[in-house]
């Protein structure tokens, strides 16, 4: 499963434990809330471990397309060092994105 798919179902988990530990607060049902609480942990780190696989994917391609732009630069590829350096920005992006 992708890390934006994760992400996703760890936001749904997220509300939903939310959800519960209110309701339980409110009616008083301490059980209820406990374990809201604990679905809403559990979606909030789902969402860390998908962002995290999102980083770690940002600096491989950075790194990769930085590599590839030097590469590129080396041989006289001009073509190379544009994909490289596209690369190298979309591994960035990706960064700041799941930061």
């Amino acid at each position: 499963m992708d890390n934006e798919t994760e992400r996703a179902k760890g936001k749904v988990t997220e509300i939903k434990g939310a959800v519960k530990e209110s309701i339980g607060d409110l009616i008083g049902n301490e059980q209820m809330q406990a374990e809201g609480y604990v679905e809403k942990v559990e979606g909030q780190n789902r969402q860390a471990v998908a962002k995290a696989g999102e980083q770690a994917k940002g600096i491989s391609e950075e790194i990769s397309g930085k590599a590839e732009g030097t590469v590129g630069k080396l041989i006289g590829n001009e073509q190379m060092q544009v994909e490289g350096k596209a690369k190298e920005l979309k591994g960035e992006a990706r960064q700041k994105a799941n930061q």
